[in-house]
């Protein structure tokens, strides 16, 4: 008989899990306002919130902790990163910072003015939230495809050229600092680029004379998306298809908490020295010396290691497929979400999940509750609420999809796991009819308001 298919690891230590009862939660989500982001960790019995730092790292990654070298200046720990970046990414120049928005934060103070515009293919939350901290404005140009969650196709992160070009075309040279690529694009459901989209991006850009950044936290989960998916990638290896990646790529930031399956972390590579040496001076200011940047040395040494094994296909065919098994068991129930799987999580489409929610009450905050409220499973709103409010008119934006994301930890979870959370969600799939309202805004941030918003049952 045909050999089943078996994780590429073993557990070596567990954490225990507390289950609650249904009137526990619902007093500890009221308590909360609503909001998922405000719950207890131990409220919780399977989150899902976010993928980043969430992981479990590997026995050489705790193993190089014990090595972290804590010298303020020039440790050896900054050293191994350093080799890890250039040998696997190519990047010459790189400022380790403490995490992927911290490296918004220092590029962007360098590049980013007032009137620009920042294309790209659907921007997240705190690369949106930075430019428009700004005023600037990040333009969205991904192809069409990405916005109906029932077509099948292989790419849906990809840039659309001509919208691109447009955006180009009609802004000066001088306010587009650069082009924003995320690899894989997380807003449109954890999607891949494909290499090919990346060549012609690059073509254009060379074309205007325009730079194109790389939004890198699951970079290693698209280069294994091009793998399986793109004709003549197939006897490539990963780490193969990761350098011919960022060849096209100007500069990049990393949320290491992702891909390099670390806790905490993160880092700007550059290709050119002159914006290393700017960028210096506010990587100094906001995160610490240029050596460590808000990381401690056994930080930096987990990252270099978890960055070699983030690039191992082993390692991303067990994460990806357990990805795609939450996927097949919600086909299995008729529950709608963004086709195919992505990498990091599962995307179900609140519109179609509850259908008789408005828009303005929030499908997707009104799923995230009740999936919490069905099972203690924890997961976030990818919709209206995280879309924020228009800069300029300030009232909210209603996004094309309206998601919730359930984003799978890293070698945390068992497939036994993933069928109680496609079980939780079908119970409340079975009584959606019966879900009529949802939420509304009591407290806001005047931006990212998501991460602290209040909220009101309807």
């Amino acid at each position: 008989m045909e050999i089943p298919f078996a994780e590429s690891f073993k557990i070596k230590m567990i954490e225990p899990l507390h289950r609650s009862t249904r009137e526990e939660r619902e007093s500890w989500i009221k308590e909360s306002k609503y909001n998922l982001f405000n719950l207890r960790s131990d409220q919780v019995f399977i989150d899902l919130l976010t993928d980043s730092g969430t992981g479990a790292m590997s026995d050489r990654q705790w193993a190089a902790m014990m090595l972290g070298d804590e010298s303020y200046a020039g440790s050896s720990s900054y050293f191994n990163m350093k080799k890890a970046i250039h040998d696997i990414l190519g990047f010459d120049y790189f400022l380790p910072t403490h995490q992927g928005r911290a490296a918004e934060n220092v590029l962007f103070s360098v590049l980013v003015k007032s009137g620009d515009v920042v294309p790209g293919n659907s921007h997240f939350d705190t690369t949106k939230g930075h430019i428009e901290f700004r005023h600037a404005t990040a333009i969205d140009c991904t192809i069409n495809e990405a916005n109906d969650t029932q077509i099948e196709h292989p790419f849906k992160g990809n840039v659309d050229i001509d919208k691109l070009e447009t955006v180009l075309k009609t802004h000066p040279k001088e306010k587009i600092p650069f082009i924003c690529l995320t690899v894989t694009c997380n807003t449109s459901g954890g999607q891949p680029v494909s290499m090919q989209n990346i060549k012609e991006i690059h073509a254009l850009a060379k074309k205007y004379d325009i730079p194109i950044l790389f939004d890198s936290a699951r970079f290693a989960e698209n280069a294994y998306f091009i793998k399986k998916r793109e004709k003549g990638y197939e006897e490539k290896s990963i780490k193969e298809i990761v350098r011919e990646m960022f060849q096209y790529a100007d500069m990049m930031t990393m949320s290491s908490k992702k891909d390099a399956i670390v806790n905490i972390g993160g880092f700007i590579a550059f290709r050119d020295e002159k914006l290393f040496r700017e960028a210096t001076t506010f990587n100094i200011m906001f995160e610490g010396y240029i050596t460590y940047g808000g990381l401690s040395g056994r930080d930096m040494n987990a990252l270099a290691v978890g960055l070699d094994e983030g690039t191992e296909f082993d390692y991303l065919d067990t994460r990806i497929r357990q990805v795609a098994y939450l996927g097949a068991k919600l086909d299995e129930y008729g529950i709608v979400y963004q086709r195919p799987t992505g990498g990091h999580a599962v995307f179900i489409d609140a519109l179609k999940t509850l259908p008789n929610v408005p828009r303005e009450e929030f499908p997707a905050q009104t799923l995230g509750v009740e999936l919490y409220l069905e099972s203690g499973i924890r997961g976030v709103e990818i919709g209206a609420i995280l879309a924020d409010r228009d800069p300029v008119t300030r009232e909210n934006r209603y996004p094309k999809l309206e998601l919730l994301r359930l984003a799978i930890p890293r070698r945390a979870y068992t497939n036994n796991h993933i069928d109680v959370i496609a079980a939780s969600l079908k119970n409340v799939y079975d009584r959606r009819n019966s879900i009529c309202r949802g939420f509304k805004i009591v407290r806001e941030a005047p931006i990212m308001r998501h991460f602290t918003i209040e909220l009101e049952r309807l």
